[in-house]
């Protein structure tokens, strides 16, 4: 029950009437609904109260209403199966996946929905809509909702928050916190970044040194990039697969799917340290201390490395029922494949011309794997063989990658020219948008305050209407480089990530700032008496 304590937002309200009639300042919902009626009157929750359901997906989402009724009032409800209760789950055949209608009358609820998502975010609108009242006598402590309809669907199928757990391990327990929050605002997608150079934080049966090695270091870099400073402290840790399964299935139970991201061909030095094989250079190295690029790669010219990253998926998808999985792609140091001999050889052989053709040659590959596992491949767009970066010697400025990259691949953007993005989008790739000068939660908040994050559109200019469905939708990223302890996470984490819930979920049409922070403050009490650490809104 703690986890479940740890959800919900509460907003209290004095009420000395026995049924009170809420306005509209009272009501405050985040992220924003699609529509909205306020009624008269409201509906009391009894000390014994019934809850119906029609199927099995109802009845998961009753119990968790029941559980969630049980510990916010004290109340004892009763699950009973397609009869008239208090509160009733119905079936609407008529409503999107993830949509819902909730009608709150004095006499009863009604939840109707299409999915389990759907009935499952109309608990989350009910219970912010939930305020405790006055009274006296029996009626001296009275929960109450007020009489409301409200109809809400998402503006996005895709509402991610990641996670960096590679550079700085941070547990299980703060995950479900994180995943509560989530929930709370309805977003949908965990993308858990689990391995890097720094780290490499998830049990692997087969090879069992990525975790006895590669989920320790010696020190870390710490303040910022080159200081030349550390914290002479080692640092690691890493789950393993029971935990795994046990956080899959908390996240599943509140509607969010889990992505990992198993990063290949670069930042892979904490794999090599564990498997001096798996690199180009044949060198011992160890986990390293400093962040940042480090110089090897996989050597996707060998047969074994191709192998060892086949069996390291099919783990993966053993642990994890998402339908994607995430292979990062990004910063591929390719002088490293320059200076190899046997890599040079390889791609002379397969008539491979350029490093980015290879990389993506070596993507192509793994993503007809998981289609055959019934997955589908998302990384960052550096997979698509364009020039990123300008800091350090990527690919040359005249090359142009020759390998087309496979169109079911996800394409994760998070750096370049825009028009990278609708170019990717009218050629039919799938796109997440996670532009970083938008989306990336390690910024300090004078580059992203909360009306910049607010303010993100992931759908960019000049992208025809006919092309809009390939914007899956939006993540906000948490890398943690300098974030070492939970407490810097929550920070950095709130309450911006409300900003882009309200951008994943809420119609343009419907989003307005002022009315945001309004609703905000009434999230941030439950942050606060959850003892989260979020920055303090202005």
């Amino acid at each position: 029950m703690r986890y479940l304590l740890c959800l919900f937002f509460v907003t209290l309200l004095s009420a000395s009437e026995k049924n009170k009639t809420f306005t509209a300042s009272e009501v405050t919902l985040l992220p924003k609904p699609l529509n909205v009626v306020l009624g008269k009157s409201s509906f009391s929750i009894k000390k014994s109260i019934k809850i119906s359901f029609e199927n099995y997906d109802q009845k998961q989402t009753a119990n968790y209403l029941s559980n969630l009724l049980k510990s916010k009032t004290g109340n004892q409800s009763k699950l009973v199966e397609g009869r008239k209760a208090d509160i009733e789950f119905k079936k609407d055949n008529t409503l999107q996946d993830e949509a819902y209608t909730l009608l709150v009358t004095p006499e009863t609820i009604i939840i109707k929905s299409n999915s389990r998502a759907g009935a499952f975010y109309a608990v989350q609108t009910l219970n912010q809509l939930l305020s405790e009242g006055g009274g006296e006598g029996e009626d001296k402590v009275k929960w109450l909702i007020p009489s409301i309809e409200v109809r809400d669907a998402p503006r996005f199928k895709w509402r991610a928050y990641m996670l960096d757990e590679a550079r700085y391990f941070h547990g299980e327990a703060f995950v479900k916190q994180m995943l509560d929050q989530m929930a709370a605002l309805k977003m949908n997608v965990f993308h858990w970044h689990l391995t890097d150079d720094a780290g490499w934080r998830i049990e692997i049966k087969k090879y069992p040194l990525l975790t006895k090695v590669g989920a320790f270091r010696t020190d870390s870099e710490i303040e910022t990039w080159k200081s030349g400073k550390t914290s002479g402290e080692p640092h690691g840790g890493f789950y393993t697969q029971e935990q795994i399964r046990d956080i899959v299935a908390y996240a599943a139970e509140r509607n969010i799917k889990i992505v990992p991201e198993f990063e290949m061909p670069g930042h892979s030095s904490a794999a090599i340290a564990a498997y001096t094989w798996l690199g180009t250079k044949g060198e011992d190295i160890d986990v390293p201390v400093k962040f940042g690029r480090h110089y090897d790669n996989y050597d996707v010219s060998k047969p074994e490395t191709i192998q060892f990253v086949k069996d390291v998926l099919l783990e993966l998808f053993d642990l994890f029922p998402s339908d994607v999985i995430h292979i990062g792609g990004d910063e591929v140091p390719y002088e490293v494949w320059e200076k190899s001999s046997r890599v040079q050889q390889y791609m002379k052989e397969h008539g491979i011309n350029t490093p980015a053709d290879l990389q993506i040659d070596f993507v192509n590959k793994i993503s007809i794997f998981m289609q055959e596992h019934g997955r589908r491949m998302m990384g960052w767009n550096e997979i698509m063989g364009k020039k990123l970066h300008f800091d350090f010697e990527e690919k040359k400025d005249d090359e142009e990658a020759e390998t087309e990259l496979a169109k079911n691949v996800v394409v994760h953007f998070w750096k370049g020219d825009i028009n990278l993005l609708t170019e990717a989008a009218s050629k039919g790739y799938g796109i997440v948008n996670s532009w970083h000068k938008f989306t990336y939660l390690d910024y300090k908040y004078k580059g992203i305050p909360l009306e910049k994050a607010y303010r993100f559109n992931p759908i960019p200019e000049g992208l025809d209407e006919k092309y809009h469905k390939n914007i899956y939708g939006l993540g906000c990223q948490m890398w943690s480089e300098w974030t070492p302890t939970n407490k810097d996470i929550e920070y950095q984490t709130f309450p911006r990530i409300a900003a882009y819930a309200e951008v994943g979920w809420t119609a343009l049409e419907n989003k307005d700032f002022e009315s945001f922070k309004i609703a905000l403050t009434e999230v941030k009490k439950g942050w606060d008496a959850l003892g989260i650490n979020s920055y303090k809104i202005e």
